[in-house]
């Protein structure tokens, strides 16, 4: 063991000038070998390493960066339906100049209305990030969600229109009284009905759960239904939105009650009175396919059948 250890010093010794006895030789033998050893590491790997610079050398200039222009304000002509029950007898429009940026949401507008021009104003909101629903509203004659309405993208040389949405009691300026909305609801039983507790989780294959998977997406906000002009003149229909969620559960596997949603459908208020103008599908900030989900439940009543 010992004369190995010896014959290995030697040979390390030999490679790095160890017999000279020169402290520099030896230093320069053991960066040759680094070095030598790294170019054979790059040459296996098929890449290419950059030479160091020169002492000296001359570095390359660095391009300038040029300073980000900064977002241009500009203002917005906000015209808001408004109606105070104590004081009017009928809605009025009223309008507010607004500064805005482009990249701002029609809920930010309404906001600097509220905190810096007119406290009065009454809207809802929540979240702010297109997930409750709260907000939504006529803007320029559509339906949306005033959170996910970018000023950008209306043209901002003519007045913004922002009103409440239609079909449901007006309460105050943009806020509607939605009890008759739920109501509807919560009448298609929108809940998991299934009898017994088992053991563990009822399994579902990809398949099963992809056909209802669209109409899970429902945050109840009632820009499908007050869109829709049936629902306008027929305060009994039951709307969209009820038929989507009931489409929810008619078309689970797990469920066992969805005959009887069926049925509480299959009435001169539910699916037959859908007239299929779309209204509800263009105005669904979500991108259900509302109206493609009230035919499968038409097709469900006719063939008996919930492929």
């Amino acid at each position: 063991m010992a004369e190995s250890e010896k014959k290995n010093e030697d040979s390390i010794g030999t490679e790095f000038g160890a017999e000279t006895g020169d402290p520099g030789a030896q230093a320069q033998a053991a960066v040759d070998a680094t070095t030598a050893d790294s170019q054979a590491v790059s040459a296996s790997s098929g890449t290419e390493r950059a030479e160091p610079a020169e002492p000296g050398a001359a570095v390359a200039d660095v391009a300038p960066i040029e300073p980000v222009e900064e977002p241009q304000s500009f203002t917005v002509t906000v015209i808001v339906r408004r109606f105070d029950p104590e004081v009017d007898e009928e809605p009025r429009w009223v309008d507010y100049d607004v500064q805005m940026f482009s990249t701002e949401r029609i809920l930010d507008a309404l906001h600097r209305i509220k905190w810096e021009q007119d406290p009065s104003l009454a809207f809802r909101r929540s979240c702010a990030h297109g997930v409750c629903g709260s907000d939504a509203m006529r803007i320029n004659g559509k339906n949306r969600l005033a959170c996910k309405a970018l000023v950008k993208d209306f043209d901002t040389s003519k007045p913004i229109y922002v009103e409440a949405i239609k079909g449901l009691p007006l309460e105050k300026d943009l806020i509607v009284n939605m009890e008759p909305f739920f109501d509807s609801f919560r009448e298609i039983q929108p809940f998991l009905v299934a009898a017994g507790k088992p053991d563990k989780e009822r399994h579902q294959t990809i398949a099963q759960r992809e056909r209802f998977d669209d109409t899970t997406k429902c945050i109840l906000c009632a820009a499908c239904t007050t869109s829709c002009p049936i629902f306008w003149t027929d305060g009994q229909y039951f709307g969209p939105a009820a038929i989507v969620n009931a489409h929810r559960f008619i078309f689970d596997s797990r469920d066992e009650a969805s005959q009887v949603r069926l049925d509480i459908l299959n009435d001169r208020e539910g699916v037959w009175r859908c007239r299929t103008t779309f209204n509800c599908t263009d105005a669904c900030p979500r991108g259900i396919q509302v109206t493609k989900a009230i035919q499968e439940v038409k097709q469900a009543l006719v063939t008996g059948v919930r492929l």
